[in-house]
């Protein structure tokens, strides 16, 4: 993590005042939450729609800051303290960020896309890791807030950084992009995530291919060639960078000639390759996030015949296709940290296509985001589903009461069931669990639907 003397940081930021008595106190690490603050860390407020951070500065150096940053718009700065005033304390900690990462000799793969940018991210670093000190995003820190404190987060040893870029309007990757400043990018795929803010698959390609324009010459592209969208837009791009492609279609630089999957993950192989590769993450549309990872690593020097060493000690971030275990003994896939209609079609196909249970439930709450279409689009979904390979449908949620209505044209009504709240709905899926029971949780973030989960286990 960055350390550095405030004397530094007045040449990496635009300070307003001179804290000279504290020139030469040292930070270590940066913290934007006074309650998680750790000794030595640069204490950055920000100010929210409820809380304003600067309330909580002396409390925050009390518990061991070093300094802080101060806005210079809000009242009272305590210049009794080591604190360095600014402009806006948000754009400070990115311009901290931007200056943080000129000065690293380290390497960065950037991630962006509707689906699996968080899976595709964990696997790259794990693939990495094989030949390089790496560091990756922690948690879902993607955006504007996330990315700088991500950066900040960098060791000065760390040789390559895997790091994740979220968007919800156009502009966004373009500006975490010339933050990060990334000598490869991947584009996981174009799904309809974020449609209700840019409004058409066509915008959504456009906000992605953003990623591509902050790559030097001989960058790394690695993209999802099934996709027309992209294939369009890289077409036109720049000729200088090295672009590659997975998916598939035989076509793309790497692409699946033999699929198997299971109950804990799957084995596959890829063209020009005779290795079986073991995969122990579910889901085949986790395949195709593996290729990314393995082009991208490939490129950087790391043989494919090692590969299977990364994927056996592989650990996903929660709640992405997290296999757990409730409290009677049946099997629960937690995938409720987000959902867009792409990412609900797999994984319904997913757990239609797993055997060895004698029941197959799908619990189902709100995707959020989709624009004009929500409601069609939860409709498709829930018309979608195979009634030979599901016994159960629960919904909870507004829109997902739409999924419950198309999984009744399949489906009899006393197997699909809706609820408007978590409570009612657990109550009633209790009832129909036993050890040999295989449940789905999926929505959007917002829904939190891991509350499900917790209440089985």
């Amino acid at each position: 993590m960055i350390r550095r003397t405030l004397k530094q940081l007045q040449n990496m930021i635009t300070v307003e005042n001179d804290p000279a008595p504290y020139e030469q106190v040292e930070i270590n690490g940066v913290c934007i939450d006074s309650r998680k603050v750790k000794k030595g860390n640069l204490f950055v407020p920000l100010k929210g729609e409820r809380v304003d951070g600067h309330r909580f500065v002396e409390d925050a150096i009390k518990n061991g800051a070093a300094a802080a940053l101060w806005q210079k718009d809000v009242p009272n700065p305590p210049l009794h303290l080591p604190v360095l005033i600014v402009e806006e304390t948000l754009s400070a900690l990115q311009e901290l960020a931007r200056s943080y990462r000129r000065q690293l000799d380290v390497k960065v793969v950037g991630i962006t896309g509707s689906n699996g940018k968080t899976t595709t991210k964990d696997m790259t670093a794990a693939l990495l890791s094989l030949r390089f000190k790496v560091q990756k995003t922690e948690g879902n820190l993607n955006n504007h807030i996330g990315m700088p404190l991500s950066i900040l987060n960098l060791e000065e040893d760390t040789e390559m950084a895997v790091l994740e870029m979220g968007m919800s309007s156009k502009g966004e990757i373009r500006f975490l992009s010339e933050m990060a400043a990334p000598e490869a990018a991947i584009i996981t795929n174009i799904g309809e995530s974020h449609l209700l803010d840019l409004g058409s698959r066509d915008a959504i390609a456009d906000a992605k291919m953003e990623i591509i324009e902050s790559l030097p010459p001989g960058g790394l592209a690695v993209f999802n060639g099934d996709e027309p969208l992209l294939q369009e837009r890289m077409a036109a791009h720049d000729q200088t960078l090295t672009v590659k492609t997975f998916g598939r279609g035989r076509r793309n630089t790497l692409y699946p000639v033999f699929i198997e999957t299971g109950n804990e993950g799957s084995t596959f192989k890829v063209n020009g390759q005779d290795l079986l590769f073991n995969l122990p993450v579910l889901g085949i549309h986790n395949v195709l996030n593996a290729l990314a990872a393995m082009l991208t690593a490939n490129h950087f020097g790391v043989p494919f015949e090692e590969m299977n060493e990364a994927f056996s000690t592989l650990k996903l971030t929660n709640m992405r296709m997290e296999m757990v275990q409730g409290a009677k003994g049946e099997k629960i896939i937690n995938d409720a940290y987000n959902a867009s209609p792409t990412s609900m079609k797999a994984a319904i196909e997913l757990v239609e296509k797993l055997t060895g249970f004698s029941k197959k439930i799908l619990v189902l709450g709100d995707m959020l985001e989709l624009g004009p279409q929500e409601k069609e689009f939860h409709y498709e979904i829930g018309k979608s589903i195979d009634a030979g390979n599901v016994d159960y449908v629960f919904t909870m949620g507004k829109l997902a009461a739409y999924i419950a209505e198309g999984a009744r044209e399949s489906l009899p009504e006393d197997r699909v069931f809706s609820f408007p709240d978590k409570e009612s709905l657990v109550k009633e899926l209790k009832k129909r669990t036993d050890n040999n029971t295989l449940i789905l949780v999926k929505a959007s973030r917002g829904m939190r639907m891991e509350d499900i989960v917790h209440s089985l286990q």
